[in-house]
């Protein structure tokens, strides 16, 4: 199970290989986005839906699907000849993500105890983390070796041996009456969330092609509100949105991703471009940030029986505010040391984030709807990243045009809104952390 899982996070070796891919198909900086939208759009539009039909059918069943549906795409996204190819296999393979991380929270946790709970998320947390530690170590090595398509193809005999290994796995669907599956409630909010993301990356250049996406996205989520107080088993009942708090910590957890994303998106360039590092060596450092989340996943979990979620998800959000605050402060001579430590600072208060707000929403949501609660953990999330990988690469992209026009070196430019970005994105879970402080009081 857990090998299976560390294929997703692996897809973190891809940050890594940016340069290469930008270089090898002759694109700008900003049009690398596209690259990671096309993937978490499309298993963040599908993850809930995806949830519920593991709830129905069965987690290991769909777990099984989207290794083998992963095995295949991963080989195709090596082979694209060019880069249109290479986004619809991206698609692909956001379909296989979905398939694998929509039911692993709901199978973990379904071995085990209800009390064991909190420990099982924690590991559960780290393995996905040692996939994120892997992907930019081996990414970095893979990229100098065999070029930027080996860091898709590593991972299909990777998904082949997982699910090799749970071929004696027990994928019976779960007992009693088959529950009936809102697939028009699942196209409307898939709908409504790509929309929405699409219209944020589309605010660039006036902002007018927007507004119809916005338009969409408003009749698409009105339309899904409508079908869940109608259908008798919706995705998910919106009356657990209205419980103190959890609208708020699903909101918080988006939007402290938000602000994460910041280091997969632009550390890449800057230990490339700046710090001139080797790409080997960039990966390694880069590979500290999730080390960080791995580091904190099991004690964390182990913790929650004596700390309350909430407290521990503030001192993760806490500790992801104070690492971008240091990388906001790096420059062309910052120690490696330095670069290392703000790195594992955010890590581990993503690592702390997730595994306290993943319990929290377990443990809301009844167990037989366990595939929708793990979807929805992963939702957020997911929202939260692709929303940075539109939001913040025009924000960046907008701050290093304004320092070229003002006469900067391009090293000089890059540096300026690589600053600019990081100190925006710490201002980002600071707000949160205070917000819930101010609640609180």
């Amino acid at each position: 199970m857990g090998l299976g899982t560390m294929v997703v996070p692996l897809d973190s070796a891809l940050n890594i290989a940016f340069p290469a891919i930008t270089a090898h198909f002759g694109l700008a900086l900003p049009e690398i986005q596209w690259i990671v939208i096309c993937y978490v759009l499309t298993y963040g539009s599908l993850m809930l839906g995806i949830g519920r039909l593991g709830d129905i059918f069965g987690h290991l069943r769909v777990f099984r699907a989207g290794l083998a549906w992963s095995a295949v795409a991963y080989l195709a996204c090596a082979w694209a000849p060019d880069y249109g190819w290479l986004l619809a296999c991206r698609v692909l393979q956001g379909i296989g993500a979905a398939l694998v991380i929509s039911c692993g929270p709901a199978l973990v946790t379904g071995w085990f105890p209800e009390p064991l709970r909190p420990r099982v998320l924690g590991l559960y947390t780290l393995m996905f983390a040692a996939g994120s530690v892997l992907g930019p170590s081996l990414g970095g090595l893979l990229v100098a070796w065999f070029g930027w398509e080996a860091v898709f193809w590593f991972r299909s005999p990777i998904a082949l041996l997982a699910l090799l290994l749970l071929r004696g796995g027990e994928a019976a669907r779960p007992a009693g009456p088959r529950e009936p599956f809102d697939l028009a409630g699942a196209v409307l909010l898939a709908l409504a969330i790509g929309s929405l993301l699409l219209a944020i990356n589309r605010l660039g250049g006036g902002g007018l092609a927007a507004l119809p996406l916005a338009a969409l996205f408003l009749a698409a989520l009105l339309g899904f509100l409508r079908q869940s107080r109608r259908s008798p088993r919706p995705l998910i009942a919106l009356g657990y949105f209205r419980l103190p708090g959890f609208a708020a910590l699903n909101i918080a957890n988006a939007l402290v991703n938000l602000a994460g994303f910041a280091v997969l998106l632009f550390v890449p360039y800057y230990l490339t471009r700046i710090a001139g590092l080797p790409v080997a060596l960039a990966g390694l450092v880069l590979a500290a940030s999730p080390a960080g989340a791995m580091l904190v996943s099991a004690p964390g979990g182990w913790l929650l029986g004596r700390v309350p979620a909430r407290r521990m998800a503030g001192i993760g959000i806490g500790l992801v505010a104070a690492g971008l605050g240091l990388m906001a402060l790096w420059g062309a001579a910052t120690p490696l040391a330095l670069l290392v430590l703000a790195l594992l600072l955010h890590g581990a208060g993503l690592g702390l984030l997730q595994v306290s707000y993943t319990d929290s929403v377990t443990a809301t949501l009844p167990r037989q709807d366990r595939g929708v609660a793990g979807s929805l953990a992963m939702m957020t999330r997911t929202l939260g990243v692709v929303t940075a990988a539109s939001l913040l690469t025009l924000v960046f992209a907008a701050l290093e045009a304004a320092a070229l026009a003002g006469g900067a070196a391009p090293g000089e430019a890059f540096l300026r809104a690589f600053r600019l970005s990081f100190l925006l994105a710490a201002a980002i879970p600071a707000a949160v952390l205070l917000l819930a402080v101010i609640r609180r009081g």
